[in-house]
């Protein structure tokens, strides 16, 4: 007796744009905490300038290796924040997509509000916060986008 096939019903426009927002910020920090564990300095100069970056490294052999030690960490969980980013694209649970979006919108806001309140009083990174707030604010945009996005296909 020839089983019948299942129909697969094809993906929601809500879990694909999920996907994307997902695959997309996962990219961002793993390559950004591999640049981290591996290219600091350079990362460093690109980023904040030679002048600010030899001041970043610290000034004795034992800050150094300290600071470059927990600049290796921050990659590494960066990266695995990547990885765990990758793996929850491929979730198709409508809810669970949808409170992983506002936990992504309030944990960008946070980081947001650092740059704002703390990082901006720091004499030496005091130039690069509003850059810096900027990106904070355009990653929590894309998942505000996902959300306006599926509430609109929920309620349509």
């Amino acid at each position: 007796m020839a089983q019948r096939p299942v129909p697969v019903a094809p993906p929601s426009p809500s879990s694909s744009a999920f996907f994307a927002v997902c695959i997309l910020q996962a990219a961002v920090a793993a390559t950004c905490g591999a640049l981290m564990m591996f290219y600091l300095d350079e990362v460093a100069v690109f980023g904040h300038g030679s002048e600010t970056a030899r001041k970043l490294r610290g000034s004795t052999p034992h800050d150094q290796l300290l600071i470059q030690t927990s600049d290796s960490f921050a990659g590494l969980l960066l990266f695995a924040i990547g990885f765990l980013l990758f793996m929850v694209s491929f979730v198709k649970d409508r809810d669970f997509q949808a409170f992983f979006a506002k936990g992504c919108v309030l944990l960008h806001a946070a980081m947001a509000l650092w740059r704002i309140f703390f990082e901006r009083r720091l004499e030496d990174l005091a130039h690069d916060w509003p850059r810096q707030l900027v990106g904070d604010l355009v990653l929590s945009l894309s998942w505000i986008l996902f959300l306006v996005y599926s509430w609109r296909e929920k309620y349509d």
